[in-house]
């Protein structure tokens, strides 16, 4: 029996080669005409950032949904009954962490400070603080998460994590609130759900010590955008931003030019390396599914 396969595009084709003998490859975008056989698709590999929208009514035989993408926002509440949802977890990780890192650094050692000066041509010393002792809270204690924690742990600070469900070395949200006031930066890496939409607000942004650092690399809807723009503007707290609510950022919003904020346009995962991980990842689900293999990476649920 012939396994259907189809893939957005001629690169990902390229890229997943060579697949089992017994798999048929279709390239399909979703978009235009599709290819003579859609409708015998059993595995989709969805394009990167995009949605099911004119893929999913015309696979009435599929049976798993593999994403490139780490954040399953877009799909979840799309996947008919009885298709596997796997997200790209791994693939984007290492990335977006080094720069939630670069970020960090980037505020602790007063980087946009010294631009600033360079710019003007100005030799200005002044003292910066450093990571040694700083107090690491990290929401999310997956994939970004834990690389955010054991980059920033080299260089001296202590990580707590807290996630959606506790366990052992995971605080659970519901004791949040306890473990903010001793947060000297606060991580952002959960996906976005309607749980964590809004979770970061300006109780929880109040609830931090004077000149904490929060860092969103996960989702904007995550923090509440005016309760980060009041506690910044007032020069209470400093933030590296990855991603933002609206996205893109409307130019003239003040957020762009709070000067204790660093604002990066949703970039975290986007080295030269992503599809390489992202094509090797969804090569190795086919080869799972089609010897009968628990797949990796499935979202809400086992196979």
């Amino acid at each position: 029996m012939v396994l259907t396969v189809c893939v957005p595009s001629d690169s990902a084709r390229d890229q997943i080669a060579p697949v089992p003998d017994d798999v048929r490859v279709l390239v399909w975008s979703g978009t235009g005409e599709p290819p003579d056989g859609i409708e015998e698709t059993e595995f989709l590999l969805a394009g990167y950032m995009t949605g099911p929208e004119g893929l999913l009514e015309i696979m009435p035989k599929l049976k798993v949904i593999q994403l490139l993408s780490a954040g399953v926002e877009r799909w979840v509440s799309d996947v008919p009954d009885g298709v596997i949802l796997c997200n790209g977890r791994g693939v984007h990780g290492r990335a977006t962490a080094e720069l939630a890192v670069t970020g960090i650094l980037a505020l602790i050692r007063k980087l946009p400070t010294f631009l600033v000066e360079q710019a003007a041509r100005r030799w200005t010393e002044m003292h910066s603080e450093d990571l040694d002792g700083k107090r690491l809270l990290v929401l999310g204690a997956g994939d970004i998460g834990g690389y955010i924690a054991r980059a920033l742990e080299v260089f001296g600070a202590e990580t707590t994590f807290v996630a959606r469900t506790a366990r052992d070395g995971v605080h659970g949200i519901g004791e949040l609130p306890g473990l903010l006031p001793d947060a000297d930066i606060l991580a952002i890496a959960l996906p976005l759900t309607d749980e964590t939409r809004g979770l970061v607000d300006a109780d929880v942004l109040a609830a931090l010590p004077d000149n904490a650092i929060v860092v969103n690399i996960a989702r904007g809807p995550i923090a509440v955008t005016d309760a980060l723009l009041a506690e910044t503007q007032a020069g209470r707290l400093r933030a590296f931003l990855d991603v933002t609510e609206p996205e893109p950022l409307p130019t003239d919003h003040p957020l762009w030019s709070v000067p204790n904020v660093i604002i990066t346009p949703h970039v975290g995962g986007g080295t030269d390396g992503w599809q390489r991980r992202g094509y090797r990842l969804a090569s190795e689900q086919i080869e799972r599914y089609v010897a009968g293999e628990r797949l990796i990476n499935v979202v809400g649920q086992t196979y």
